[in-house]
């Protein structure tokens, strides 16, 4: 993230995301005088047996291997690549899968906070379009696109076409149901696609949806024994690991499915619709200024009955303000929780309706 919005990032016991008032307890316990918290040179804290070190590798590797057969991926043959974006997911698939018939190669795994080619290291278009036009150039079965601290995955197909979040997360979901054979419940933020419910009809299994964010997810992951969890943002979660977004599990799951189903990336998706219907999916993010009270006024007056030709059959508040629409689709606007930015996506399953649906919220939500 820019460095103006850089903090910590707290963890639980169980490795997930804190719930929002645990995070308040812990804000209300930082001193009002940061002077006043008491300094010790990192050389003196390390001498002093504060600061110990270790090297986390060799034991998470241990771990993922006990929840997917890598032996079986290595030995598949594909040609792997994977945009690092610059971040800490540089050289683990390498690490992990190399030295087999199966080839990984590695672009932006070299740490550079600038970020260059990209906008800023989150696994999106326009952020990942050096790599998706690299997958053609060199004929990759896929690529695998980690963000800069590799707990969120972009998929590429071999035609260098991007598999957005809420597509990855339907394959994901379909894998551990489908391939696995797995059962549980899915929890899923608001925000991320209808075709998880579809899928927990299909199979069985309840959906729980939530408020955006794995401060909501992973403490509902937790209270469910859920099967997986996932944001539309790209971060998904899966049982037998933490309950925390893991980009590198992710990625080595979605191989797993094109080696056990013998298909490619773009054959993975049809696949998908043949069972839950096709579903298309984007978003707009527009800055501004002043108080949130005029904006979430036009929004709630507006009351609309049809978006981009769709009936409006209902209205969800939990985070922001979710249209449903009459074609299985839906219409969100909600306020960023970190920045200063008015987020309005859709799904739909009409991919030509994209542009009409999402200005219609533009309009709703007063930005146009």
């Amino acid at each position: 993230n820019p460095p103006i919005d850089n903090g910590f990032k707290v963890r639980d016991e169980h490795g997930g995301a804190i719930a929002p008032e645990g995070l308040k307890e812990i804000e209300s316990l930082i001193p009002d005088n940061l002077n006043a918290v008491p300094l010790k040179p990192y050389k003196s804290a390390v001498d002093a047996g504060l600061i110990e070190r270790f090297d986390p590798a060799p034991n998470y590797i241990t771990h993922i291997s006990k929840l997917v057969d890598i032996e079986k991926i290595r030995n598949a043959g594909l040609k792997v690549l994977v945009d690092a974006m610059w971040g800490n997911g540089a050289g683990w698939f390498t690490r992990i899968l190399g030295g087999s018939s199966t080839e990984v190669i590695e672009i932006h795994n070299t740490r550079n906070p600038i970020f260059p080619e990209m906008k800023r290291p989150e696994p999106i278009r326009p952020n990942i379009d050096v790599g998706l036009q690299k997958t053609t150039e060199i004929h990759a079965d896929v690529l695998l696109i980690n963000d800069g601290d590799a707990d969120r995955v972009g998929f590429g197909d071999e035609n260098g076409e991007f598999i957005n979040q809420l597509q990855a997360y339907g394959l994901l979901a379909y894998y551990l149901l489908e391939v696995r054979k797995e059962r549980g419940p899915i929890v899923k933020t608001l925000s991320t696609t209808s075709m998880l419910n579809k899928l927990g009809k299909l199979y069985d299994v309840p959906v729980y949806e939530t408020g955006v964010g794995f401060k909501y997810v992973a403490p509902k992951m937790l209270e469910v024994d859920a099967m997986v969890g996932g944001e539309e943002s790209g971060g998904y979660a899966f049982k037998g690991n933490v309950p925390e977004r893991d980009g590198i599990l992710a990625g080595l799951y979605f191989l797993d499915m094109m080696v056990s189903l013998k298909k490619t990336p773009s054959q993975l998706l049809q696949l998908l619709f043949d069972k839950v219907g096709a579903h298309y999916y984007d978003r707009i993010d527009t800055q501004f200024k002043g108080d949130k009270t005029e904006k979430i006024n036009n929004i709630l007056n507006a009351n609309p009955q049809e978006i981009g030709g769709f009936k409006v059959t209902g209205l969800n508040t939990l985070d922001g303000y979710k249209f449903s629409l009459d074609d299985g689709g839906w219409l969100l606007i909600r306020f960023s929780g970190t920045e200063p930015i008015i987020r309005v996506y859709c799904e739909t399953t009409r991919e030509e309706r994209i542009p009409e649906i999402l200005d219609a919220g533009m309009k709703i939500a007063g930005l146009k």
